[in-house]
């Protein structure tokens, strides 16, 4: 049986010097949600497939998703993983 790696979304976030709640407001998903990402108790099966999509496209989440800025004053530089999610319709709020 193949294990599923964890995601590694604790040691980027600590790399990036971010806590669980900045993390969570950046990503637009509750700090619950990271802390269940970063555990392996909540599934992280929607990013796996759009790492499959890039893959068999041989591009970047950037290329593969078009981010709309809903607001002129937000970052012009989106996050990927809340492109994902976006794409996916799976927005958290908190």
């Amino acid at each position: 049986m193949k294990q599923k790696p964890k995601p590694r979304i604790a040691l980027l976030r600590e790399k990036a010097g971010l806590t669980q709640l900045e993390l969570s407001r950046l990503v637009g998903v509750t700090e619950s949600t990271i802390q269940n990402w970063e555990s392996g108790r909540t599934g992280t099966d929607h990013i796996e497939r759009i790492i499959r999509f890039c893959k068999a496209l041989n591009c970047q989440v950037e290329e593969l998703i078009e981010f709309v800025n809903d607001s002129p004053q937000e970052s012009t530089n989106p996050d990927s993983l809340s492109e994902i999610h976006h794409l996916l319709g799976t927005n958290e709020k908190f």
